[in-house]
């Protein structure tokens, strides 16, 4: 093989590397970075880190399962918000691809579906690939330290929650808040694909 070869395949590795993404037990990312709300106002992670954790959801307007699982997900932003878990909903989606994930369809969302936190766009996708989130919904909760306790779905189901399923993200929530292990820390996030920018 030639050494120029030899060189852009390390590259390319290490390019796969650094959009790999989060595993258990990994600390937050990007938390800095400045996302515009649907209100207006610009927002970071850092911004909304809550005293017992974080819950981070890669989501969009349009998407059949996000539709689907919507009301199990905001109930659940907005109970543990009240119990001190910060929550920011992303959407990451390129909006010249999908127009309804663009900012009024989000501000359309958030006051239909009743949020209580912010929804932000990721304004060049990047949050999302530094996250390594592939689907929306994508579920990736931290605990009190800012540490990756959970990463997957909501819970049990496929465009919509099965009937007397389990809610993976209210037991991890529940156990991240009494500051004790997740016990099913991951599972395979469904949804559509992120349309990255």
């Amino acid at each position: 093989m030639k050494l120029q070869h030899i060189i852009a395949a390390v590259f390319v590795a290490g390019i796969s590397a650094a959009h790999a993404g989060l595993s258990i037990g990994d600390p937050m990312t990007d938390t800095s970075v400045e996302m515009k709300n649907v209100d207006g106002s610009m927002v970071t992670i850092d911004s909304i880190k809550g005293e017992k954790g974080t819950l981070v959801i890669f989501t969009c307007n349009h998407c059949p399962f996000v539709i689907g699982w919507q009301d199990t997900m905001v109930e659940l932003a907005n109970t543990y918000a009240k119990k001190g878990v910060g929550v920011i909903f992303i959407n990451s989606n390129d909006a010249e691809k999908y127009a309804s994930d663009g900012m009024e369809g989000m501000q359309k969302m958030a006051k239909e579906e009743g949020y209580e936190f912010p929804y932000v766009v990721d304004a060049t996708s990047d949050v999302a690939r530094h996250y390594g989130a592939k689907k929306t919904p994508d579920v990736f909760l931290f605990d009190a330290d800012g540490n990756l306790a959970y990463q997957g779905a909501v819970g049990e189901g496929g465009q919509k929650p099965k009937k007397g399923g389990e809610l993976w993200l209210k037991d991890a929530l529940d156990a991240v808040i009494a500051g004790e292990t997740v016990e099913n820390s991951q599972t395979k996030a469904v949804g559509c694909g992120i349309k990255f920018r």
